[in-house]
């Protein structure tokens, strides 16, 4: 499919649905990534509240609520992780529903937002992705995860100005 206005990748239209422009290898990365952290997720879940502590990607999407009180931290993640989780593997089920979709829901597409955000943040932090990093050097054996987490910060930026599009 050809890109849309100015080559967005995601574009309003005048319905208040979106126009989902993305070639194949997009759609096929994305339903390759979604599992990934899918099961990223499940995994980690079996720690309970502590299961964050684990991972340090698992930590960056459900962050120390009082990082002065470990006790409290705890009740407050034994509150709301599994909500948090499941609103989690919700977004991705949506995501995975319409990989295929040309055109989807404004519900849809901030399932999208969120699954997005999420590998990005995944990535990001397994390659400890800074601010302050220089340029990647391409025969860096992790050169293509940057590439990846480069496309996955322009897909949100898309996403984000297409919602933003009233």
């Amino acid at each position: 499919m050809a890109r849309g206005k100015r080559g967005a990748l995601v574009r309003r239209r005048r319905d208040g649905a979106y126009d989902v422009n993305l070639r194949g290898w997009e759609r096929d990365l994305l339903s390759s990534l979604v599992p990934q952290l899918r099961e990223l997720l499940t995994a980690g879940s079996g720690g309970g509240a502590d299961g964050a502590a684990v991972d340090p990607t698992l930590k960056r999407l459900f962050p120390t609520a009082y990082a002065d009180d470990a006790a409290l931290d705890a009740e407050y993640q034994s509150l709301v992780r599994d909500d948090l989780l499941e609103g989690r593997l919700a977004t991705l089920d949506k995501v995975e529903e319409t990989l295929d979709a040309d055109v989807i829901t404004e519900e849809q597409l901030l399932a999208w937002m969120g699954a997005v955000n999420d590998l990005r943040l995944v990535l990001g932090t397994r390659l400890d992705v800074s601010e302050e990093m220089d340029e990647i050097d391409p025969d860096d054996p992790d050169a293509p995860l940057f590439e990846v987490y480069a496309y996955l910060a322009w897909l949100l930026e898309n996403i984000v100005a297409a919602l933003a599009d009233w």
